[in-house]
């Protein structure tokens, strides 16, 4: 088992009697790695290095910081079959997610290396003679990347990415339980020649290292992707120091399927919503929404389907769904199915962890299905984990008002033939991202990823948006007019 140490000011360390943890296979109890535990005066170098090494970088012309980017999307397809089997062994997801995860690293890699030719402001008349009025953007100094353990490559380079080509300098704190990945994030942003102390990494706790960035004065902005609660707290935190928050939290995601759908393409797309990353997924399926006229017909067709729905080792070929995460995640989706059962749902098929053979080594839990009245604690709570609720509706009308009906709002989905009602449902349905015939999964990395209500705070990742989370927005005035102008005063 490799010892992995911080990474400060382009140096890979172990401070002199540092305490350490490691991270497991949650297929097999394999131990994968032993990591540092960083404490605050770890936290202290990091923000010190990332502070001394960002005025160097500001000043790099963007389309060089993109040529970096570039170098290092390189490396990672270089390494995309190795790295991919680290996110299976270290996060549980079956090796194709595995793979994808760093995919859409590289995807968004050299998507925002074309940013550093644009970083856009914008130019507009003035209202008086001989003067150009326009805005720039700039950096906004030291920024804290928080993220989480289910996509363990993809989220830090949303982050790191998008913070980087804007000129900032970075300190990331991943997921303790994917401590790997995140290592093997930055290696990939050293070889491609990232200067030193513009990325830097501390591992360890969200109450030490997190809170540390959090409340540092140095650390401008906080990025933060995870569960809603500790979302809270970091928000709270950060105000204390009116820094700037972002929050990318919960989701409770709907799947309508009405009377005229592809019944076929439907399943399909509630299969890979609902089960795809065993649910841990802000953006999985975790509420299908029946019109009364198919569902039976297509409840019995998911049930079915699910007969022969492959659970295993999720580096093995013909396997449809890995384990959870961890002890800790398993034991919350168990207690989330005891709450179904004692509502009244009625459990159609798992429900349970499952045993013997290789099983007993991981974190196995059956695929789920509950038919459940709206309402019910499983239909309203985020459960991160392959547990499905259906619930049946009379129309369109219902089927909207349910999907509305929860404090979050991510991902959401509809599955009909009528174009009026696809219309309507992309105007109605409170979502920041609505899929047409297709499941509640996330966005391509050319458009903004983000939701409404308790999903987060109201920004957006990836995509156009990506940058502004990043950047501070400076209005110029060039007045060559040779004399005193006084807008919006007579005279």
């Amino acid at each position: 088992m490799d010892e992995h140490g911080l990474f400060i000011d382009g140096k890979w360390e172990t401070p002199t009697g540092a305490k350490r943890f490691t991270t497991r296979n949650p297929a097999t109890g394999e131990e994968l790695g032993s990591f540092v535990s960083a404490t605050t005066k770890d936290v202290e170098r990091a923000v010190s290095s990332a502070a001394k090494a960002f005025k160097s970088w500001r000043e790099t012309p963007a389309p060089k910081r993109g040529q970096i980017l570039l170098r290092v999307a390189e490396v990672y397809k270089r390494r995309k079959d190795e790295l991919g089997a680290t996110v299976t062994k270290e996060m549980g997801k079956i090796l194709p997610e595995g793979k994808g995860d760093v995919q859409e690293a590289i995807d968004f890699l050299e998507y925002m290396s074309a940013e550093g030719r644009r970083l856009l402001g914008e130019t507009v008349p003035s209202e008086l003679r001989n003067k150009y009025c326009m805005t720039l953007r700039q950096p906004k100094g030291v920024i804290a990347a928080i993220t989480p353990w289910n996509f363990p490559t993809a989220i830090p380079n949303w982050k790191l990415a998008a913070a980087l080509i804007s000129g900032n300098t970075v300190v990331f704190k991943p997921a303790s339980n994917t401590s790997l990945c995140g290592v093997k994030v930055v290696q990939a942003y050293e070889e491609g020649g990232l200067p030193p102390g513009v990325l830097n990494l501390v591992t360890g706790s969200g109450g030490v290292v997190g809170d540390a960035l959090v409340t540092d004065p140095r650390v401008k902005a906080v990025s933060f992707t995870g569960g809603t609660d500790t979302g809270r707290q970091v928000y709270l935190k950060g105000a204390e120091h009116l820094k700037y928050v972002h929050l990318e939290l919960g989701g409770k995601n709907p799947q309508i399927v009405l009377n005229d759908a592809n019944l076929e393409l439907a399943l399909d797309g509630v299969l890979f919503g609902a089960f795809g990353s065993s649910g841990q997924r802000c953006t999985a399926t975790s509420r299908l929404i029946l019109q009364e006229g198919i569902y039976d017909k297509f409840l019995g067709m998911l049930l079915e389907r699910l007969k022969t729905f492959k659970v295993g080792n999720p580096l093995d070929k013909g396997v449809d769904m890995g384990p959870v995460a961890s002890a800790d995640q398993e034991k919350k989706v168990l207690a989330y199915i005891e709450v179904g059962k004692k509502e009244g749902a009625k459990l159609r098929t798992g429900g349970e962890k499952l045993k013997g053979g290789a099983y007993d080594k991981g974190y196995y839990l059956a695929p789920t299905v509950f038919e459940a009245k709206h309402g019910m604690r499983i239909t309203k709570e985020e459960i991160f984990g392959p547990v499905l609720s259906v619930m049946k509706v009379k129309d369109f009308e219902e089927a909207v008002e349910v999907a509305n009906d929860v404090n979050y709002g991510l991902s959401s989905s509809i599955y009909t033939k009528d174009v009026n009602l696809s219309f309507q449902a992309m105007e109605r349905l409170e979502a920041g991202i609505t899929y047409i015939n297709a499941p509640t999964i996330g966005a391509e990395v050319q458009l903004p990823f983000g939701g409404v209500k308790q999903t987060g705070n109201g920004g957006r990742e990836a995509g156009t948006t990506a940058i502004e989370e990043f950047t501070e927005i400076k209005t110029v005035f060039v007045d060559f007019s040779n004399r005193l102008q006084k807008a919006q005063i007579d005279g």
